[in-house]
């Protein structure tokens, strides 16, 4: 821990799915004084996300799920994403692979860990670790839609890359993960025929 933060106090508000604290801290600033600050926190614990492709196809894979703070929020009555989930203590690469096989049914194999994040670190002390794998488009290993014991009511969706972004540009995909991964795709070029009408593109008089 830094010399410049000493923690005074720490109160847990609740404990549930997460946990919410509220913290007493005095911060030496960059320009040198003192100030106290008291800030809650909620840590729902760290996750991972995954992007599955098909880099032919160039479609990706998405689930369609009821997320209770966007219907509180907006009135959505499901948010389209990534597949993701808690670790619960597992390491982040063997979750994601039990995670895809729950939501999804496809089996994954030696999924490329791509960066971290911390989703909204003003209040949440969540970090999500991003991941990467190709699929093979309707070749599902086991009965995806997510865990009836958690309440998970999921559905498939397959977009294109392309169809995808146009549904982030609609405001149809609003989740932020999920933004992130379609925008890493486009720009790191995943899509082989994305990179290869690119080329002919740039080739092109």
């Amino acid at each position: 821990m830094s010399g410049n933060i000493f923690l005074l106090r720490r109160h847990i508000i609740s404990r549930g799915h997460g946990e919410l604290q509220r913290l007493d801290i005095e911060r030496k600033r960059f320009d040198g004084r003192v100030q106290s600050l008291t800030r809650e926190v909620y840590d729902p614990g760290d996750g991972a996300a995954i992007l599955l492709y098909d880099s032919n196809s160039t479609r990706v894979v998405l689930i369609r799920q009821f997320r209770i703070p966007a219907y509180l929020r907006d009135g959505h009555e499901s948010l389209i994403e990534v597949c993701a989930g808690r670790l619960e203590g597992a390491d982040a690469e063997r979750r994601i692979i039990e995670e895809a096989k729950e939501e999804t049914g496809f089996l994954v194999r030696n999924p490329r860990r791509l960066f971290e994040a911390c989703m909204s670190p003003g209040c949440f002390a969540e970090k999500i670790t991003f991941f990467a794998a190709e699929y093979t488009p309707g070749c599902r290993t086991y009965k995806e839609g997510g865990c009836d014991d958690e309440g998970e009511d999921i559905e498939i969706l397959e977009p294109t890359l392309g169809e995808a972004l146009e549904m982030v540009g609609r405001g149809e995909i609003i989740d932020a993960k999920t933004i992130l991964l379609l925008q890493y795709a486009k720009l790191a070029g995943l899509m082989r025929c994305q990179d290869a009408a690119g080329r002919l593109a740039e080739a092109a008089p």
